[in-house]
């Protein structure tokens, strides 16, 4: 064999074996991957309807990854607490967070933790919130219409609690409010459970949230006036959306799970495979009809480009309502 071509050859070999030799650790580490439990972090309290669903999608995608997915509640700044423990964990997949359209949205509010287009990997986006807002059975307020009535004779006097300033909950009523010309009070709280604990306890006039509030309206303790989105409910068919009352207000609010930036791509392609199949087990289907929630898959790709798409429109939102960041 001529010496130029036994070169080549060996040139050619080197170079393969190169190129393996740099795939290699990736594949090892999603192989290898887990050797211990996975935190996912839920930025809500215990005992509500986001808790309750990613505790069922965690022991599902645990079962996947042949590991365990270990929920860590953190509660407070409006979901944001999950998503700042992502920016100086390690892309190690041990840390995850539950990503809600919060965090296309809070940095046009106020300073925040992280750069939500450069600090995480955006794994799947699973599923998405069904909001309405709630007053007690035994309140004067029985329509959207007694709403208005009372709070265009008592500004201000009107308050309504949500899981937080900035999230859907929040901002839906105050674009309603603001198509309604009226003022209302807004209580931020942590989650789901302290908001309806407070609408119990007669300390606000109503609350806006995502379902959690569902069998108190079940039982007969709650009434629910409207829901935001673009059609009625098949729970509530009865229960008219804000937008054909004549308010034009639609928030749809999916979210996914998040990683630290720099993940390999063959541990987020492990990640993925093992959340898009939560959503064919049938607890996890069953706990997300149980709270009105529908699927809402999209994959690391697509869910990466709905990341930078809406990050731009959540801009123009906060900017149309007012509530965009002061400058310094």
């Amino acid at each position: 064999m001529p010496r130029f071509q036994t070169t080549r050859r060996r040139f050619v070999q080197g170079s393969l074996a190169s190129a393996a030799a740099v795939a290699l650790p990736g594949l090892a580490l999603a192989q290898a991957y887990p050797s211990k439990p996975i935190r996912l972090i839920c930025p809500w309290p215990a005992g509500g309807s986001t808790d309750a669903v990613m505790r069922s999608m965690a022991e599902s995608a645990g079962k996947a990854l042949g590991g365990q997915v270990v929920i860590d509640n953190k509660p407070g700044a409006s979901g944001m607490l999950g998503p700042n423990e992502l920016v100086n964990a390690k892309p190690d997949g041990y840390t995850l967070s539950q990503l809600t359209i919060g965090v296309l949205r809070m940095p046009h509010m106020l300073k925040t933790q992280f750069d939500p287009m450069k600090d995480f990997t955006y794994i799947a986006c699973l599923t998405g919130y069904t909001f309405g807002l709630v007053v007690q059975a035994s309140s004067p307020i029985k329509s959207v219409k007694d709403l208005v009535d009372f709070a265009k004779a008592n500004p201000d006097k009107f308050a309504y609690g949500s899981t937080g300033n900035g999230t859907t909950p929040h901002l839906a009523v105050e674009e309603f409010a603001s198509k309604a010309a009226i003022k209302l009070t807004h209580v931020p709280f942590k989650g789901s459970s302290d908001g309806l604990q407070a609408l119990l306890g007669g300390h606000i006039m109503a609350h806006s949230d995502a379902t959690g509030w569902a069998p108190q309206v079940e039982a007969g303790s709650l009434r629910l006036l409207a829901t935001y989105g673009s059609k009625r409910t098949k729970r509530w068919p009865n229960v008219p959306t804000l937008t054909e009352l004549g308010y034009d207000t639609v928030s749809d609010s999916p979210f996914g799970i998040g990683a630290p930036k720099d993940m390999d791509p063959a541990l987020t392609a492990r990640l993925h495979d093992a959340f898009k199949k939560t959503l064919e087990d049938p607890a996890v289907l069953a706990m997300l009809d149980k709270y009105d929630q529908s699927v809402i898959y999209m994959n690391t790709a697509d869910y990466t480009k709905f990341a930078r798409d809406n990050y731009a429109k959540e801009k123009a939102l906060i900017e149309r309502l007012g509530l965009a960041a002061k400058p310094a």
